[in-house]
């Protein structure tokens, strides 16, 4: 059997390459559950992947997409049955793994999840990595004690996948949600999906204090260095900070003050080596408590497998809002 995988290739020359290639199942990277991908999606880091702007794979070719959601072909592990709908986030795809941009799938059993009650596979994929690493930080800080009743919560990288989802989440479960945005046109966006205020990027005063005025119960931030620098000075006593994306910088220039006069917590959320318990409470409660409210307004775009290799510059250069489905079954 041949199908159509969209492969990242690296060239002799050192040149990232990214095509459509008819494939094998034997082609693939081994597992012992083939799947039939129905839908995956963009993240920022698929398209780092499929341009070559950030060196992502640690192997070549593979197929592209960190994520995938589909149905079950053959199963050598027990856990599942042909027919059964599952989703597969992370787990090294696209990284060490042939990932979702594929007709087929070869998988190892302990990766795939099976589609939570009410979660559909189109569904799992306007979610996919972003809306788990969104759950998952919250998750996390509800763990840790954060709740609605301390105070407002900020997440920075708004209008992103993870930060739309997790301000959706956030305001689902009834907090008072500040979105950090620097883009003026995506705030109607933002209200629309639970943001009670818009704190403008290029207004915020960082400081210079090892600790600054209290501002905020907790947070959930995607951008990292200054910003990141900013809000372990301003979370409140006991609050937490669930640390996801590194957008602004990699860098984190603080003090240990905030951790041992406020008690802040920092949390790193590392969603694709999350363990698999953890994995499968968490996208329990995504069908449930934390599931978001206006998913359709967040992931408002759908592309045919065919138009995925046009999509990717958009991300780079950051006009996307939101989140993109990739349809990889025929209609």
């Amino acid at each position: 059997m041949k199908f159509r995988a969209y492969r990242i290739h690296r060239l002799d020359t050192k040149q990232i390459v990214a095509r459509f290639d008819e494939v094998g199942l034997d082609d693939l990277t081994p597992g012992n559950v083939v799947v039939r991908v129905t839908y995956s999606d963009i993240n920022y880091k698929d398209a780092l992947a499929a341009t070559g702007t950030s060196p992502i794979l640690r192997k070549y070719p593979l197929a592209g997409g960190i994520d995938l959601a589909g149905e079950v072909m053959t199963s050598a592990d027990p856990r599942y049955t042909p027919g059964q709908r599952v989703l597969v986030t992370g787990c090294g795809l696209s990284e060490t793994q042939d990932g979702g941009y594929a007709e087929y799938a070869r998988l190892q059993g302990d990766w795939v999840i099976p589609l939570p009650p009410g979660i559909t596979d189109v569904d799992a994929m306007k979610l996919g990595t972003a809306g788990f690493t969104a759950a998952l930080g919250i998750h996390r800080m509800e763990q840790n004690g954060q709740t609605p009743s301390q105070g407002p919560v900020i997440v920075t990288g708004a209008t992103g996948g993870v930060g739309s989802l997790a301000i959706n989440m956030l305001a689902g479960r009834g907090y008072d949600v500040v979105a950090v945005s620097g883009k003026p046109d995506a705030d109607d966006y933002l209200r629309e999906i639970g943001a009670a205020k818009i704190l403008r990027r290029q207004d915020i005063n960082f400081g210079a204090k090892p600790l600054e005025a209290v501002q905020w119960a907790g947070a959930v931030d995607n951008v990292g260095g200054e910003m990141l620098t900013w809000l372990t000075r301003t979370v409140d006593f006991w609050g937490n900070i669930a640390s996801i994306g590194l957008a602004g910088s990699h860098e984190l220039h603080t003090t240990v003050m905030p951790f041992i006069l406020r008690g802040v917590n920092l949390l790193g959320i590392n969603s694709s080596a999350t363990p698999r318990q953890v994995r499968l409470d968490v996208w329990q409660r995504i069908a449930t408590d934390l599931r978001p409210r206006q998913l359709d307004r967040i992931a408002h775009r759908q592309v045919d497998f065919d138009d995925l290799p046009a999509q990717f510059d958009d991300y780079i250069q950051g006009h996307i809002t939101g989140r993109t489905v990739v349809r990889i079954e025929k209609s």
